[in-house]
């Protein structure tokens, strides 16, 4: 059987990895002496790895994860001590397993989403979670619009198949009776089953402002409360740090001197020693030369 015949038989067989690579790793196998089964190998081993990867990135595109929120982003070292302790088991997912929920509460601006988010991209790239991220308000919508369309069940059996629910800021928007009655039914179906997670910005004392009805509120926090992880975000605002500077200027400066430093002994070739007083370069003329432009606008000459 000829190798065309046989790309044409993976891709029959959707196969899309092993026909394209089949060619390659036939010059492989001969230059290196590889017997059929190392072949063999080889090609199943480059489908199965690149069908995780496809895997995780249509989870990703259809988890509703907000881009740019990822663990590479997350101010780590600003968040509380004990989410900052809890962080590498939540990696793990176990909790995700045992369909345990995860409530997170703080004050506006303290990271609760960027947290969730985050360790949903995570928990999607690692353990192929079906992560399901949404703001709260646009699932209760959603969830009204099948109960009056009579296919509340059915909207609650596709919601079922996610591993966890992510409802982002509940409570930020103020609800109708009726929706709220349609979120606990949500809550109450996933009870012990699968995992929900929440944000938000009132603490339990406060839940009879989501529910209205201080019995519906009792069953609610207690079926979330049940078999769940809880954490608090304090301190400052996050987005309020971020409008400070990374430093001051008496500070920062010194980093960027360094650059500055480096890329005159690069350009001239010579060891550059200067005074750490007053910053200035110690006997190199020509890296002198280097130290400001030629022109500068009007009031921006810098002054040594």
């Amino acid at each position: 059987m000829s190798a065309d015949s046989l790309e044409m038989l993976f891709r029959a067989f959707r196969l899309p990895t092993m026909a394209a690579r089949f060619a390659g790793m036939i010059q492989s196998a001969e230059a290196q002496n590889w017997g059929y089964r190392k072949l063999l190998l080889e090609l199943c081993e480059a489908e199965a790895a690149d069908r995780r990867e496809r895997k995780r990135e249509r989870l990703l595109r259809e988890s509703g994860l907000p881009s740019g929120k990822t663990l590479g982003t997350l101010q780590e070292g600003q968040l509380p001590a004990k989410v900052r302790r809890m962080l590498p088991t939540l990696l793990e997912g176990g909790f995700v397993e045992r369909a345990e929920n995860l409530l997170v509460f703080g004050l506006p601006g303290r990271g609760k989403t960027h947290f969730l988010a985050a360790l949903g991209r995570e928990l999607v790239l690692r353990h192929a979670y079906t992560i399901h991220f949404t703001p709260t308000y646009k699932l209760v919508q959603q969830l009204l619009a099948a109960k009056r369309d009579l296919k509340l069940e059915s909207l609650l059996r596709r919601l079922d198949r996610f591993d966890a629910v992510v409802l982002d800021d509940l409570g930020y928007v103020e609800h109708t009776r009726e929706e709220m009655e349609v979120l606990f039914t949500f809550l109450a179906e996933r009870y012990e089953r699968r995992s929900v997670w929440v944000s938000s910005n009132l603490v339990f004392s406060k839940w009879d402002q989501i529910f209205k009805d201080p019995m519906t509120t009792m069953a609610a926090v207690d079926r979330l409360v049940h078999h769940s992880i809880i954490l608090e975000f304090s301190g400052e605002s996050l987005r309020a740090s971020r409008e400070k500077p990374n430093a001051d200027i008496e500070i920062g400066h010194q980093s960027t001197m360094l650059c500055h430093l480096g890329n005159i002994a690069y350009r001239t070739n010579t060891v550059v020693r200067c005074d750490p007083k007053t910053g200035k370069l110690i006997d190199n003329p020509e890296g002198e030369k280097l130290w400001k432009r030629a022109a500068y606008r009007d009031g921006w000459t810098v002054k040594i």
